[in-house]
């Protein structure tokens, strides 16, 4: 079955709730979408969210990347071939992960939808359904616990809290939330880079045991000062803008690991495929993985769930990178109750086209 038809557009997503991180505040996101269309007029459908500040990548490279590179690669190609494909576009997309990512998506759509099964069944599905998180943004006390209250009407029981601004205000709002909140929540931390080494001590040192993990606490590159922190902290530290592809990956399993977790994300990856060759490689050396997300249409939180649960290292989700969004461009890709996350029982990817 051959690929006839292979469309490219970007759309502009704003978002209901916009929030701050360390470095920026977010308020609408740009996804670029690849659809692929077979000779029968079966299709799948990816999507990209590139986030230049960690990985390089504009929306406008990966759209040119996408324009220049897609139709030499796929057009007229067999998809029975999917796997040779792969490895093309992996390297021919290197550049833009983003749009590699979309790209990797859509052929795991088609094929999936070809052999009429739900894309993790194919995969290899080792856990029906996890929970994820839910983000908080860099607010005040105040408003943090607002909008912790009002998750918790709605179902969700873990919440990841973004800081990194300013450690005293940060700890005082993990302090405020355990108080009012007891055992009712789980709190995860992403500092998104944003702590020098004694800040991330003092931080540990007033929040230890009231936090199950802290993201990316120091600057990515700053792998030396990880190493050399205590095993302890090290250990319930996850790697997110430090980790990049398979690559990065290998770099991050050379002993001591500076991460006792690794966060996987498709548009830093480069997507489903090499997300899973990362996950191989962490299940192998005992680290824990999470799947998480930018600022996703549900096309890619789809994918990166459907991944997810295929690989026995998954210990944790945070993909909630669609709920916030204000319009999508399709509907199903995933069922959710109270937090937990689960994959239809369409084929692909599941979802589909308003």
């Amino acid at each position: 079955m051959k690929i006839k038809k292979i469309t490219i557009w970007k759309e502009d997503l704003e978002l209901t709730r916009p929030y701050t991180i360390a470095y920026e505040t977010i308020s609408s996101v740009e996804n670029l979408f690849v659809l692929l269309e077979t000779e029968n007029g079966t299709t799948g459908i990816g999507a990209g969210s590139p986030a230049e500040d960690v990985t390089g990548e504009s929306i406008t490279a990966c759209e040119l990347a996408l324009t220049h590179t897609l139709e030499s690669i796929l057009m007229g190609k067999d998809i029975r071939y999917s796997r040779s494909l792969l490895q093309k576009i992996n390297r021919e997309l290197a550049d833009t992960p983003a749009a590699m990512a979309a790209t990797d998506i859509a052929l795991h759509d088609l094929v999936a939808k070809t052999m009429d099964l739900p894309l993790t069944d194919i995969l290899g599905r080792v856990h029906k359904s996890l929970p994820t998180s839910i983000t908080i943004g860099i607010k005040s006390v105040e408003e943090t616990l607002e909008e912790a209250r009002e998750y918790l009407a709605n179902g969700f029981s873990i919440l990841k809290v973004k800081t990194g601004l300013d450690v005293e205000t940060d700890i005082e709002r993990i302090l405020r939330l355990d108080e009012e909140f007891k055992q009712s929540i789980c709190i995860r931390v992403d500092a998104n880079q944003g702590y020098g080494n004694d800040e991330l001590h003092r931080f540990y040192q007033k929040t230890a045991g009231l936090v199950e993990f802290i993201e990316q606490p120091l600057k990515a590159a700053d792998l030396g000062t990880m190493r050399s922190l205590p095993e302890n902290i090290r250990r319930i530290s996850a790697g997110d803008e430090s980790l990049l592809g398979p690559g990065t990956a290998l770099t991050l399993l050379q002993q001591p690991h500076p991460f006792g977790i690794f966060n996987i994300k498709l548009m830093k990856c480069g997507g489903i495929a090499p997300g899973l060759e990362i996950a191989n490689m962490a299940g192998h050396a005992g680290v824990d993985l999470m799947w998480g997300c930018m600022d996703e249409s549900i096309v890619s939180i789809a994918g990166a769930l459907h991944a997810a649960l295929a690989s026995g290292a998954t210990k944790y989700l945070d993909l909630d990178g669609s709920l916030d969004l204000a319009r999508d461009i399709v509907t199903g890709g995933f069922a959710m109750k109270n937090g937990w996350l689960q994959t239809t029982d369409q084929p692909g990817l599941g979802v589909k086209i308003i």
